[in-house]
């Protein structure tokens, strides 16, 4: 990075991120800027459209102030996974509209490319979704409020094992929460007495499922894991796997949520009947704060059918940035902010969560769940729970 850059990086946050003024020794309140870096158009706005309204849900609830500072959010659109344009958006944030946090990030490489401009303008940096382990590990200014691929599938896996299956073909896109999940998963069910008896990954712009179908066909397994990034693909794989007969010949769909995030059932239809899931949020989950989070949706947006898991994504990382913002008093200091919420726990629409001091992310329950018709409407019911459970790949699961 240039000196020039840096020192506007720098100047940009310490000087106005805030929007302090000073003026004989009295500060007045002050108006801090929030950049989400998120898909708002192209095939995976809804990602974007969640991370949005569960913004504007939590602060619907909880006002947009903190301690007489008013929080404001800054959106820029990232269509696609592209870290360059990510790292321009993220520095256009930082200089131009001198924001004082960064959050959002909706697939992992983006999420990595903003890492040295967060460490040179000393900002935090909230992340929604994108659910890699190792991307806490490349900054101490990044925090995570979703969820890791390690963390649903180690209780699927071991699911998996207990019901007796033995035989299982891994699918997953090919890029850092793939990988992931594939790991978790081979790992897992292979230490439970279990077998992968092929491992299949998919470019991640794939349309055309049919030939991995075939691979599935021909491998004997009795199930499959899959993972997608919630969306188009996922949506594609999960049609496919019905239309070619796997589903019909008693192959069983296991894999993390992605798979049927709620805003997709409807397109899925039938085709998402008696898949399998982990995951760390339902719109069904059983709770006053998410029949609250349900309906203040549906007040705000007259509907609640495209809340999902990076809705609560979204509003848990809202409250963990206001708690920044208060234990800071607002001024820019990224490592003091991100201390002060190390180990932080609090109630959520999903259930309990908790910071976890080393890696930054949450512990939380996960969930399992089967999608079926309930009252004429496609949801995912949850059927057991996992409390407690960390990232089980923070430091390549050490």
């Amino acid at each position: 990075m240039t000196k020039t850059l840096r020192r506007a990086l720098l100047g940009a946050v310490f000087v106005t991120a805030s929007g302090a003024a000073l003026c004989g020794g009295t500060t007045w309140a002050a108006t801090i800027k929030v950049g989400v870096i998120a898909p708002f158009s192209g095939p995976f706005a809804t990602a974007g459209q969640t991370f949005k309204q569960g913004i504007e849900i939590y602060q619907a609830q909880h006002g947009k102030t903190v301690g007489g500072d008013t929080i404001e959010f800054v959106y820029k659109d990232l269509d696609q996974a592209n870290p360059a344009q990510s790292k321009a958006l993220a520095q256009e944030l930082i200089v131009k509209e001198k924001v004082g946090y960064l959050a959002g990030f909706f697939f992992t490489p983006d999420a990595l490319a903003v890492a040295p401009l967060i460490d040179e303008a000393n900002i935090p940096c909230v992340i929604f979704n994108a659910a890699t382990s190792a991307i806490t590990e490349k900054s101490p200014r990044y925090v995570r409020t979703s969820f890791t691929l390690w963390q649903n599938t180690v209780p699927l896996a071991e699911h998996m094992a207990k019901q007796g299956i033995k035989k299982v073909v891994t699918a997953v896109s090919d890029y850092g929460p793939g990988i992931d999940g594939e790991t978790a998963f081979k790992q897992t069910f292979e230490k439970a007495g279990g077998q992968v008896v092929d491992s299949i990954r998919m470019p991640l712009k794939s349309t055309d499922f049919a030939p991995f179908m075939q691979r599935i066909k021909d491998s004997g397994a009795e199930a499959i894991y899959a993972f997608l990034p919630a969306g188009p693909t996922t949506l594609g794989f999960a049609k496919a796997f019905n239309d070619t007969g796997l589903k019909a010949a008693g192959i069983k769909f296991f894999g993390p949520g992605d798979i049927t995030q709620e805003p997709d059932l409807p397109a899925l239809g039938d085709a998402a009947v008696g898949i399998t899931t982990t995951f760390n949020y339902s719109q069904a989950h059983d709770s006053e704060m998410n029949r609250q989070l349900l309906a203040k949706a549906k007040e705000l947006f007259g509907s609640s059918d495209l809340v999902t898991f990076s809705t609560v994504g979204a509003y848990d990382g809202t409250h963990v940035i206001y708690k920044m913002v208060e234990a800071t008093g607002g001024k820019p200091d990224g490592l003091k902010a991100v201390e002060a919420v190390k180990g932080m726990a609090w109630d959520s629409p999903r259930g309990p969560l908790k910071i976890d001091p080393n890696s930054r992310h949450v512990t939380q329950t996960i969930y399992l769940r089967v999608t079926e018709r309930k009252d004429g409407k496609l949801q995912n019911t949850e059927i057991a729970s996992f409390p407690d459970q960390p990232d089980y790949g923070y430091k390549g699961g050490k």
